[in-house]
Formats: C-alpha cells, sequence, structure tokens
C-alpha cells in the first residue's frame, strides 16, 4: 500500500538520492531479525511471532505521518523491517505443520496467493487514498490493515506442540541459529532471483514515470497480479514435477524479464516485461519455501524457513542499494540496472542445472 509512494515522500523530505534506501533498510532490518525469529518460532510458537510483525505494521504505520526528517524515516524504515521479519517465517512454518509434503508446493502457493491478493490491491488502494485523500490517510489505513491481522491471529490455534513461555533468554541466538545448513541451495537461487525484486521496487516508478505511466501504484499491481495469477499452479506443478525443474523455468524467465523492462520505451512493453516478471516471481517464491520446507529438520522447521527468508532479503537488499546506486536518477541508466539483475538470474538457472548434474552423478 505505502511503497509506491514512498520514493516522492522521501523526495519532498530531500532525500531523493537515497531511494535505494527505502526497501535497503527495510529488508536490513527483516534479514537481521530472522534468527530470532526462527528460533522463537521453535519455541514460544508460530502464532506469537505473527502477531508481533503484525504489531509492528500496525504501531509503525502510524508512525509515518509524524516524521519529518529523513533520519526519523529511515529510522522507522528500520524498525518497520520487523513486520516482515516475523509474520512470513511464523506462517511459512504454520502452514508446514498443517499441510502433508506432498501438497506442500500447493498449500505454499496458496500463502503466496493470499498475499498476491494484497499486494495486487494495496498499491493501487494506497495511490488512490493518497492521492485523493493525502498521504496520512493511507498510512492510517495501513495500520488498520495491520490491527485486523492482530484480531485475526488472536484466534488462531497455535501448531507448535512443544512450546515454552517467552523468556528474554531466548533472544541469545547461538551460531547455529543464524542459519540451518540444510537449505543451502534454495538460499542461494533465492538471494540470486530476488535481486531483481529489490530492482523493480526502487526503480520501477522511476521508468513508469520515463515512459509515461503516471499512477505508478498500478505498476505494482500489475506485477502482482500475474504473481497471484501463477502462484497456485506454479506450487501445484513444484508438488508433481519437481522443485528444481520449476525452478529452471522461473529463473530463466527473470531474466528475459528483466531485458524486457531494461529495453522498455513505451507504457505498453513496460507493462509486457512488469507481467512476465510477477509470473516468473510468482513461480519462484512458493517453490523455494515448499523446497526449504521439504530439507528443513522437523525439530528446526523455523530456523529453515528463516534462512530462506534471510537470504531473500540479503538479495532485495542488495538489489534495492545497487540498482539505486547504478541507476543514479539518470534515465540512460535503466538498461544497465535491469540487465545486471537478469544475469544474475542466469547464473541461477546455471547453478540449477549444475545441482542437478551433481545429483545424478
Amino acid at each position: 500500500m505505502i511503497i509506491p509512494e514512498l520514493p516522492d515522500y522521501l523526495t519532498k523530505l530531500g532525500g531523493a538520492d537515497y531511494k535505494g534506501l527505502i526497501i535497503s533498510l527495510f529488508t536490513l532490518t527483516a534479514m537481521i531479525s530472522r534468527p530470532f525469529s526462527g528460533k522463537l518460532a521453535d519455541t514460544i510458537g508460530r502464532v506469537p511471532v505473527m502477531i508481533f510483525g503484525a504489531a509492528v505494521c500496525f504501531v509503525c504505520s502510524l508512525f509515518y505521518p509524524i516524521i519529518a526528517t529523513l533520519s526519523g524515516f529511515f529510522m522507522l524504515r528500520l524498525v518497520h523491517g520487523f513486520s516482515t521479519g516475523f509474520s512470513p517465517t511464523g506462517a511459512t512454518a504454520f502452514l508446514a505443520d498443517i499441510i502433508p509434503i506432498q501438497k506442500r508446493g500447493e498449500a505454499m502457493g496458496i500463502l503466496g496467493t493470499a498475499g498476491s491478493l494484497g499486494m495486487a490491491a494495496g498499491p493501487a488502494v494506497g495511490g488512490t487514498l493518497a492521492n485523493q485523500f493525502g498521504l496520512d490517510a493511507m498510512f492510517y489505513c495501513s495500520s488498520f490493515f495491520g490491527l485486523v491481522s492482530i484480531i485475526i491471529l488472536a484466534r488462531t490455534k497455535e501448531t507448535l506442540h512443544q512450546k515454552v513461555n517467552f523468556s528474554f533468554a531466548l533472544l541469545k541466538v547461538k551460531r547455529e541459529d543464524f542459519f540451518e545448513p540444510l537449505v543451502l541451495v534454495p538460499c542461494l537461487i533465492m538471494a540470486l532471483s530476488c535481486f531483481a525484486y529489490g530492482t523493480m521496487f526502487t526503480v520501477m516508478p522511476d521508468l513508469g514515470n520515463f515512459v509515461g505511466i503516471k499512477n505508478k501504484g498500478l505498476l505494482f499491481t500489475f506485477l502482482t497480479v500475474a504473481s497471484l495469477l501463477i502462484r497456485l499452479l506454479a506450487g501445484k506443478a513444484s508438488d508433481r514435477y519437481g522443485r528444481v525443474e520449476v525452478l529452471r523455468v522461473s529463473t530463466i524467465t527473470i531474466a528475459v524479464a528483466m531485458l524486457i523492462i531494461g529495453l522498455a520505451s513505451t507504457p505498453l512493453q513496460l507493462i509486457i516485461g512488469i507481467m512476465l516478471y510477477g509470473l516468473a516471481h510468482g513461480s519462484t517464491s512458493p517453490t523455494l519455501l515448499a523446497w526449504a520446507a521439504d530439507l528443513s529438520d522437523d525439530r528446526f522447521k523455523g530456523r529453515g524457513i528463516a534462512s530462506l527468508y534471510i537470504f531473500m532479503e540479503l538479495g532485495i537488499g542488495l538489489g534495492a542499494i545497487f540498482s539505486g546506486w547504478i541507476y543514479g536518477n539518470k534515465s540512460e541508466n535503466f538498461f544497465i540496472t535491469f540487465f545486471i539483475s537478469g544475469l544474475l538470474s542466469v547464473i541461477a538457472f546455471a547453478y540449477l542445472i549444475y545441482h542437478s548434474f551433481k545429483r545424478q552423478q
């Protein structure tokens, strides 16, 4: 809801040169919080972890209208990152608890479809609220949805059977809490493919303006609608044909989409590239989540899921930082910015080929 409007909001605060930090600071905190969310999901339960993430979203959205300085804005973005550092970890582990392995890809596709519905409607609603009633109304509406999430989660039954009460001692993470080695391969694919995601959310609003699309929220709607259309099918396909087989198709499709977007000079060309990327990203995400859940130790499922999300945020954060730096608010740099993202997805595709070959030996 708020992301498409944040670049202009930051520009009004005098931070036009720091657009890459909008996404990267958010994902930095999310990445740092993952070892904690994974450990807590495996100890105090999935539901409390989800509630904490929703509560952060609720509180932070209330504070955006109050912030009037660049330092305050960036600090708030750091804190806001806890929302995605906790909620998705708990939700994914929750689903992995209740869904049999032969339908896990489909389940992750349903979870992603629900998220895509919110991400499809959010930018359009946020843009409309900002244009008709101002940015404050948009932020307050975002906070309201966070509150609704808390109410729903408070009525949700916990799935972790052997749970303990929260204590601050649980916040002391050990080295093994930071990463689950069993999920290394999907983590690497996640980081390489999500570089493009960070690039999209950082540079796409300016590219939309460049080709003549005034409502930036619509660009994100096209992306998420395309993602919405494919997630359930991709999840089922990964259950039937295998995780690696689906990922080969999706990673090379990301590369093609990046080339189309980088070369776009008309609204239609840009929209085609965005929708192709949405299809590719919508196939990659649920498949990697299911694969990580497959490989994780049942006792430390939260840790395995958290590890995957750490690499997701690493890819998004690096994509946001480097794309913002390479783009540098110069339209002539659009192509090279998206080309680099596509190249990393080609590397992910090649690594999957290598992994399959090595597994067959």
